[in-house]
This record gives C-alpha cells, sequence and structure tokens, in this order.
C-alpha cells in the first residue's frame, strides 16, 4: 500500500500521464503500466476516502476539449469500462452479476476489445447527422466532418428507427499505421506510437481532407438508443450488421467463467493475424434488460467490463544507442541491444525514433530496459530499470556531425527531427539503395540490407544506377559470395531492368511518394520524362495528390543530381514503362467488376487486382447493383455485409484462386 507522499507524487504523475495521452495523444508508458499505477492509486484512495486528493485522475474521465471542434452533449452518456489482467477478477464480476441480478444462469456475450477511438453516431430519419467523442463521458468533440471520411460507415440507413444513436470505435490498421510513421518520419515528425494514438491524432485534425488520407475504418458493438426491436447484445450486434454497420466477426456466447477466458485464449492466439490492434476482450451481459437493472457506478456500467492481454515484454540490456542515416537525411538514434527472444522473433534493435524520445525516457548506453513489441510488430523500448542503471552513466546526445559523412547537422525550429543535410552523404544514399532495391521498389532479389551495406563498404556502389555496373568479379568481393549467389543477384539485377514506371517512381525515393502516389503519377504521365518536365500545379491537380506532395516531386525532380541519376539508369538500361493491362481472352472475368474487402492471405491488393484487370475485369471500391463479385479475406468490413444484402457472388480466396 502507498504512504500519502507517495500517492500524492503518484496524483501529479498521473495527471501529466492523463495530458500526455489525451491531450497529445503521445503516451510515454504503456497501457498496462498506466493500469496498475491507476490501480494502485484507486487502492489508495479506497483505504483512505478522507485523504483523496480534489484533482486525483480517478475522480475524472479525462479526455481534454480539442480546440478548434465543437463540443456537443451526449443523447445517453458514454461510460468508461473497468478493466482487469486476473482470471480472479474475471470471476468476481460474473459473481457480482449473479448477485445484483438475483439470477444464476446469465449469459454473456465476449467481443474483441478494439484499441481505437470510441464514438457516438447520430442517425435521423435513416440519415447519418452527426459523429462526437467519447470526451468526458457527458459531452463530446463533434467530428462528424472527419468520420464522414470513413468508407465503411453508412451515411444512409433503411429500416431504421426514426432517431437512433450507435456506439463504435475509430481505428487504424497496422499496416497503415507503419506507412503513416515512414512518412512523419521522413517529414522530420515525431511518429506516433501506436495505432490507436495515431487514430486519435487523425480525428484532431482540422482538415477532412488530411483525415480521409489516413485510411480510418470504424467497427460499431452497441446502440445506445433505438434499439427497441431487440432484446439482447448479440441481437444488437446482428441488428447493427443488417443496416449496414461494420462489426467485428470475432465475438463468442459464454455462461460462466471458463467459456469467458477460453475466449479470452482464443482471441489472444489470433491477434497477431488481425488486421488491427487489439488490447483485449469486452464482456457483456446479454439481457439488455438487465443492463437497466444492474445500472452505473459512477463512471462505469456494472454489466460489463474488459479483460486485458498483459502485454509481452522482455527486459535486456542496451550495448550502444547508434545514429542512423534515413534517405532523406533524418537522423534516429537506434538501441542496440544484448539479443533477446520476445513474440517470435530474436530482437537486436529498436528505433528509439528522435532525441526528445531519447530525453524523455531518459535513455542511457549500459541501461537495463523493458522491450515489447508495439502491435506485436515493431519492437520499442518501454522503460527503463532505474535500480539497475550502471554507475557513472551519462545522458545520451545527438552528435554534431553527420556519422556517415562529418556535415553538420541541422534541427530545424518547429521541427523533431535532426537532418544531415548533405545531398552526398553516404548515409543517406545506402538507405536510398536499400529503397531502390526493396520489395515495393525495383525488387531485386538478394539485395538486402547487409549486401547493399557491403557494396557501399567495398566502394563498389554509392548511387542507383552503379547496381547496373556490377560484375562478377566485383561481387566475388563480398562476404560469402560464391558463384551460385553471384549469378542470382546478376540475374536479378538484370530482370529488374523491366519495370512498370510505378516502381521505377517508388525507387527513385521521393519525400512524401508512396505506392499509391507513385501509382496516381504513373497513370496520369505515362513516362518518366513527361513527369520529370511537369510543372507544380500540374501535379497538384492531380486527384489525390496534395500541395506539399506536388512541390516535393517537383523539388525532386528538377534538381540536377536526381536528373543526371535517372538519365544514368535509363542508359543502363532501365526501361520503365507503363505497360498495358494484359488481356487473357475469354475467361470468365471478363467485363465483370469485383470489390475487394478484407485482409488477403495470398496476394496482396495491387496483386489480386491486377490479376483481375489481366483477365479483362474491373476493381471498384464500392458494392453496388452493378458488382458481380466480392472478393473476401479475413475480417471484411461492411462491402462483405452490403453484398450479402445484395444476392451479390461471394468469393474466399481458395475459390479465387481456382477461378484464375
Amino acid at each position: 500500500m502507498l504512504k500519502h507522499a507517495e500517492y500524492l507524487r503518484l496524483v501529479d504523475e498521473m495527471i501529466e500521464h492523463d495530458r500526455r495521452y489525451f491531450v497529445e495523444a503521445k503516451p510515454t508508458i504503456s497501457d498496462y503500466e498506466y493500469d496498475q499505477k491507476m490501480h494502485a492509486l484507486i487502492e489508495y484512495e479506497t483505504a483512505h476516502p478522507e485523504s483523496v486528493h480534489p484533482n486525483s485522475p480517478s475522480r475524472r474521465l479525462a479526455e481534454a476539449k480539442t480546440e478548434g471542434f465543437e463540443q456537443k452533449p451526449h443523447r445517453v452518456p458514454m461510460y468508461s469500462l473497468g478493466n482487469t489482467y486476473s482470471e480472479d477478477e474475471v470471476a468476481e464480476f460474473v459473481k457480482r452479476v449473479e448477485k445484483l441480478s438475483g439470477k444464476q444462469h446469465v449469459t454473456y456475450v465476449c467481443e474483441l476489445k478494439i484499441d481505437g477511438t470510441a464514438l457516438s453516431l447520430t442517425y435521423e430519419k435513416g440519415q447519418f447527422v452527426q459523429a462526437l467523442t467519447r470526451g468526458n463521458g457527458r459531452v463530446g468533440d463533434d467530428v462528424t466532418a472527419n468520420i464522414r471520411t470513413i468508407r465503411t460507415l453508412p451515411l444512409k440507413l433503411s429500416h431504421a428507427p426514426d432517431l437512433m444513436e450507435i456506439r463504435g470505435e475509430v481505428y487504424m490498421s497496422t499496416e497503415t499505421f507503419r506507412e503513416l510513421n515512414e512518412e512523419r518520419e521522413e517529414e522530420g515528425l515525431e511518429p506516433f506510437a501506436n495505432p490507436r494514438n495515431a487514430a486519435a491524432g487523425s480525428l484532431k485534425l482540422l482538415d477532412p481532407k488530411e483525415v480521409a488520407k489516413r485510411k480510418l475504418n470504424l467497427l460499431t458493438y452497441a446502440i445506445a438508443e433505438g434499439n427497441s426491436t431487440v432484446a439482447t447484445q448479440h441481437e444488437a450486434l446482428e441488428q447493427l450488421q443488417t443496416w449496414g454497420f461494420p462489426i467485428a466477426k470475432h465475438r463468442a456466447l459464454a455462461h460462466n467463467v471458463a467459456e469467458i477466458m477460453a475466449f479470452a485464449h482464443q482471441i489472444e492466439k489470433e491477434r497477431k493475424h488481425l488486421p488491427f490492434e487489439i488490447d483485449g476482450i469486452v464482456v457483456k451481459v446479454d439481457d439488455l434488460k438487465l443492463h437497466k437493472v444492474l445500472g452505473h457506478t459512477g463512471k462505469e456500467p456494472r454489466f460489463a467490463f474488459a479483460y486485458k492481454f498483459a502485454p509481452e515484454q522482455a527486459h535486456t540490456r542496451i550495448r550502444e544507442i547508434t545514429p542512423q542515416v534515413g534517405r532523406t537525411g533524418v537522423i534516429t538514434p537506434v538501441a542496440e541491444l544484448e539479443p533477446v527472444f520476445l513474440a517470435g522473433s530474436t530482437i537486436s534493435r529498436a528505433t528509439l525514433h528522435n532525441q526528445e524520445e531519447v530525453a524523455r525516457k531518459d535513455i542511457r548506453v549500459g541501461d537495463m530496459v523493458v522491450i515489447e513489441k508495439g502491435g506485436d510488430v515493431i519492437p520499442k523500448v518501454v522503460s527503463v530499470d532505474l535500480n539497475k542503471r550502471p554507475k557513472h552513466s551519462e545522458p545520451w546526445k545527438m552528435p554534431k556531425v553527420c556519422p556517415a559523412c562529418g556535415h553538420s547537422l541541422v534541427h530545424k525550429e518547429g521541427e523533431v527531427a535532426v537532418r544531415c543535410p548533405s545531398k552526398t552523404c553516404l548515409g543517406q544514399r545506402t538507405r536510398q539503395l536499400i529503397n531502390f532495391a526493396s520489395k515495393h521498389a525495383l525488387d531485386i532479389d538478394h539485395m538486402g540490407e547487409r549486401v547493399v551495406e557491403q557494396l557501399v563498404d567495398k566502394k563498389l556502389v554509392s548511387r542507383p544506377s552503379d547496381i547496373y555496373l556490377l560484375n562478377a568479379e566485383k561481387l566475388s568481393t563480398l562476404d560469402g559470395f560464391k558463384d551460385k549467389s553471384i549469378q542470382n543477384l546478376l540475374e536479378s539485377i538484370d530482370a529488374s531492368r523491366k519495370c512498370t514506371l510505378s516502381r521505377f517512381i517508388m525507387a527513385l525515393g521521393i519525400p512524401h511518394v508512396g505506392a499509391e502516389t507513385a501509382e496516381l503519377l504513373a497513370e496520369h504521365f505515362g513516362s518518366i520524362d513527361k513527369l520529370m518536365h511537369a510543372k507544380v500545379e500540374e501535379l497538384d491537380a492531380i486527384d489525390g495528390i496534395g500541395e506539399k506532395t506536388a512541390q516535393e516531386v517537383a523539388e525532386f525532380l528538377g534538381h540536377e543530381l536526381h536528373r543526371e541519376e535517372i538519365h544514368l539508369l535509363l542508359k543502363h538500361g532501365v526501361k520503365p514503362t507503363q505497360a498495358a493491362v494484359k488481356k487473357i481472352a475469354g475467361h470468365e472475368f471478363h467485363g465483370k467488376t469485383f470489390v475487394l474487402t478484407g485482409a488477403l492471405a495470398h496476394y496482396s491488393r495491387e496483386e489480386a487486382a491486377a490479376l483481375i484487370k489481366e483477365r479483362g475485369g474491373h476493381v471498384s471500391s464500392a458494392v453496388s447493383k452493378q458488382t458481380d463479385f466480392v472478393l473476401v479475406g479475413a475480417e471484411p468490413g461492411s462491402k462483405y455485409d452490403k453484398a450479402k444484402k445484395l444476392g451479390i457472388q461471394i468469393l474466399d480466396e481458395d475459390a479465387f484462386k481456382k477461378r484464375l
């Protein structure tokens, strides 16, 4: 139990954590750590009610008002859920429900706890009219314009009550999250800590066009008002699906603690394969009449709670902190770790993002640290064990000069990033070469990161065009390269000369240009020559390309060094073409319209679309009566539901492959 002085310090600490989480959307501790600290806070206050600090975070729902958004009241208050990491507390919840309800046999619905941002959605006479964030539970920010950008949100309902309020969770997929953070780091912006904070930060943007670029998604889970036709929570989910709302596929009915925990353990095993982050399951009493009987505490419902998964973590020591130069010159500190096995792989490095992150967590060389995988994907340092810090350790400082070329680093006011401004920096060129050969660019097999680093170290390659001057004699100097590996790499290099224009544009490493933007540029201009002569105004006029990206493209392609490099690549036989899609005559897909939904296991979206187009089909983004097939992967959204309602033929991947 805390002492009073420790309690007061913890109140101040939790106020600061709430500010970072709710106001800045930049938490500095994990959810698990936060929950443990809050539990200790509440435990003290329960034992000493006379000593509760008037500003204790336990006494309020802390989400702050966001500047620029109008605040409006919720028709029905939005309560936060109590949570636990303990199976014993799950059993206590079940006992409490049975006692308060006077029933011995209660049915529960188990659902996924999506790690996103909670919303209430209001519909009047079937029309979407308003979206509010949770806020403090009574009033929330009006983010209606931003929510309209979510493609899975139904804007019009048929056969719905005149007035409805739906509860849902806005989230960002793990794939979109990775892409967004890569872009932010290239721009010198601080990366988001996790997809939840990325989604929350996106909703707080004042320009809906910028929100649309974040590719947010939605899952709904409750009817707060307008549910007079359903008697249970599982019927409410089915009704939401019938209306066209996206709901999570994974759910189950349970009748006791054993069945609840069986669902929890099953989901914990499967969570790595989901296209979005979850941090546990939500357990709700199924009978909606019992919800009214059980009621609420001050801020939590008594008929529902969350069982959260403790994050997989490991302890290891930081051997060194090395500054790494990115392809756009951004310097990123990287923790070199004593190798440790975590969540299915051995981790030896973890990005520390920027110098502010290192200073905020006070991470030093020699520290024993806790690491975990963000979204079970990206290794990150969660905290430092100060009790095991070596004596005489010193705070880490960003170097004054570039570790790769020695050029003085610059730190622009208002930017988090520290950059090397040199256009000839070998470190930048190394990262540019890695990007050039990567799978999403020219896809040169057998030229991974370590091979590129060797080629640069031995001064065999300093820019992409040098790759096409490599021969067997030069490659024989690389460690581990024998006749077969030399032949394989040379064949891959030769094959990369024939590439699509969009991949070539990606390979150039233009700031802010990802796969979709590269495809837009390729489709619009049709050749690299026309693109190189494009003006900012023409680029900016392309639907889907903003002013900032247009300026970056024009500046990049107008630079003498970049133009020289493109001409050298073409001289060495690289032939980027906007090839016409080949057609397979007489295929059953000819003239048919497809819509893709869910996460495909064997194809990327681009690969599946290309196969359809080869066979004379078309790919659309929206389901309508004109749609012929819907190709469905894992966790399909409302497109799948709409297709079923319209009687459109649905293909899973196995059926799709057979028809190919």
